[in-house]
């Protein structure tokens, strides 16, 4: 435990609650208690942030992940077959009980052309065709990161493809689990918990209340400068960045008693304000991202 989280009792059992799911789930299928359920994971309109974030994981790693909790049956980044024996194996899910995560946004001009997935058939396989027909069929939907929750990036001005978030397209419940890229414990979590007891609590805009219940301003360590008007006017000074553009006062999200990259870090201990990449309308509404104009001087 670290340093920040330790003085807390309340911080510690918030920082753990992804872990302590993930090792009840895992000893509940192990003992055979509980069935491994199918994981489907599609990669739309994005950079591909949020499986590489996966791949960093470290409560469990993946590896962990997609052998011991679930059955990875789809990932175009981590499965061995390609083409249309790819295809198959996605589009036969169908028929078999299973979770869709997906990250990316949905394209959707000219009926989803500009983003295509693969083929099928002979034909053309759009991001918008697969996650239409694998959402409605899917027992849970799970939309990792900025654009799969809202558009994000993707949906940014003048968003030429008129990219979306998962939800505008399906008529259903999206498990939203925005951020730019999601962290790993926010997906592992909620995934055990869907595992253990179903759908997890969450808030008016589909979050898991495990994670997104809190304002980074009221965890942030720096919250005692804010209080006293001690502002930095640059970077690197180690006082509150409100002034400079921080976005913690309207972003909920527990990253400063998560961290990142194995618990080590997060932008505001090393000297960068928050940006704002985990609230709805990243980044077109966060922006701009630093200002020095509300620290000048008359």
């Amino acid at each position: 435990m670290n340093k920040d989280t330790a003085v807390c009792p309340e911080y510690a059992a918030r920082l753990s609650s992804a872990g302590d799911l993930i090792r009840k789930a895992s000893n509940e299928i192990q003992r055979k208690n509980l069935e491994k359920k199918n994981l489907v994971w599609l990669e739309l309109t994005g950079c591909s942030g949020n499986i590489i974030s996966m791949l960093n994981g470290a409560n469990p790693d993946l590896k962990y992940l997609i052998t011991q909790m679930v059955n990875m049956k789809y990932s175009n980044s981590l499965m061995a077959a390609e083409g249309e024996a790819a295809m198959e194996q996605l589009m036969n899910i169908g028929m078999e009980d299973y979770i869709l995560a997906v990250e990316g946004a949905v394209s959707t001009k000219e009926n989803g052309i500009y983003n295509i997935i693969g083929r099928w058939k002979g034909e053309p396989l759009t991001a918008l065709k697969a996650v239409k027909l694998l959402g409605e069929k899917a027992a849970h939907v799970i939309a990792l990161g900025a654009c799969a929750t809202h558009g994000g990036v993707s949906a940014a001005m003048p968003n030429p493809a008129d990219c979306v978030g998962v939800q505008a397209v399906l008529d259903k419940k999206v498990i939203k689990l925005p951020g730019c890229p999601c962290h790993p414990d926010w997906f592992t979590g909620t995934l055990a918990h869907i595992l253990l007891y179903g759908e997890p609590e969450l808030d008016q805009k589909d979050r898991p209340l495990l994670f997104y219940s809190t304002l980074i301003h009221d965890r942030c360590p720096r919250r005692a400068f804010f209080d006293k008007g001690i502002f930095a006017t640059k970077l690197g000074e180690n006082t509150c960045m409100f002034k400079l553009g921080c976005r913690g006062p309207v972003t909920r999200v527990d990253c400063p008693i998560r961290k990142w990259n194995d618990y080590v870090n997060w932008p505001i201990q090393d000297d960068t304000p928050c940006i704002g990449c985990a609230q709805f309308g990243f980044p077109d509404r966060m922006e701009p991202f630093i200002s020095y104009n509300t620290t000048r001087e008359g």
